[in-house]
């Protein structure tokens, strides 16, 4: 029976690897065939079979062509403004909200709370003429400051995620320094803040991969050449570059490289953060 059991364990863990490896080959071997593309020359792209490794690893003329001539600097530039904006007001305006709905009791709280949840699951592309009419009458299309406002205003979830981890915040803290003669902006900013650092940097790591990956909102308010942004420059490749798909390979090394060093410096924080707001 003993040993039943033991060839029984090792099978469960042959197999539980064994998934995990298949799991993983899926999942990267997309980016495999899209790097050794992006090293590749064009008769080897177009001569080869997609899984031939490149003749020469050490190839960057593609990533050369696709950073110079695909305005790939311009790019990160507007991505960069709209990003560090976007993520600021949307850590300050949700933080804030959290703390105000969590600690004060006031008529219609949890009909705010309500809406809130409403307007998480309503298609935000039911309300894109409305949106569209109120953007252009606000002087804001075609400019950055269109999608800064849309990224902040539209973001439901970051204020769930901070009202999550308020409720872990035990309210003698917030009494301790009324005693103390501290105001409520007084108690954000020295308590409640600093406490929020996980939640901060969950937020910050959630939201801003999905400003950097939008496509829609930068291309629908941001026509402009000049206003692009990594999504809708790399787009754009489709125009100069249409057959020359080694550098559109490049290009789209070139657009996953700063998220995945985001997430593999900052990835502690996001399980910590998925964990802790999952135990609440």
């Amino acid at each position: 029976m003993g040993g039943d059991h033991r060839l029984g364990d090792r099978i469960k863990t042959a197999l539980t690897y064994a998934s995990l490896f298949l799991a993983c080959f899926i999942a990267l071997l997309p980016l495999v065939v899209i790097l050794m593309a992006s090293l590749k020359t064009a008769p080897e792209l177009n001569g080869g079979h997609v899984l031939d490794p490149p003749a020469d690893w050490s190839n960057l003329s593609n990533y050369v062509t696709a950073f110079v001539g695909g305005g790939m600097l311009t790019a990160f530039i507007n991505t960069t403004v709209i990003l560090f904006l976007s993520v600021t007001g949307t850590v300050i305006i949700g933080s804030m909200t959290a703390y105000a709905v969590d600690r004060f009791e006031f008529r219609g709280r949890r009909l705010v709370v309500f809406l809130f949840l409403l307007a998480a699951i309503v298609p935000s592309v039911t309300a894109q003429v409305a949106t569209f009419q109120v953007v252009n009458a606000l002087e804001l299309f075609n400019t950055r400051l269109s999608a800064v406002a849309l990224f902040i205003g539209t973001d439901i979830v970051s204020i769930y995620i901070f009202m999550q981890f308020m409720r872990g915040i035990p309210r003698a803290l917030d009494e301790a320094a009324v005693l103390e003669g501290a105001g409520h902006l007084r108690i954000y900013r020295s308590i409640i803040l600093p406490l929020l650092v996980p939640a901060i940097v969950t937020v910050v790591i959630i939201k801003g991969v999905a400003i950097y990956n939008e496509f829609y909102i930068p291309f629908l308010y941001m026509p402009s050449p000049d206003l692009g942004v990594v999504a809708t420059s790399l787009f754009r490749f489709l125009g100069p570059f249409q057959e020359r798909w080694e550098v559109i390979s490049a290009g789209v090394i070139i657009t996953i490289i700063p998220t995945l060093i985001l997430f593999l410096v900052l990835q502690r924080w996001v399980y910590r953060g998925f964990t802790r707001g999952a135990v609440k």
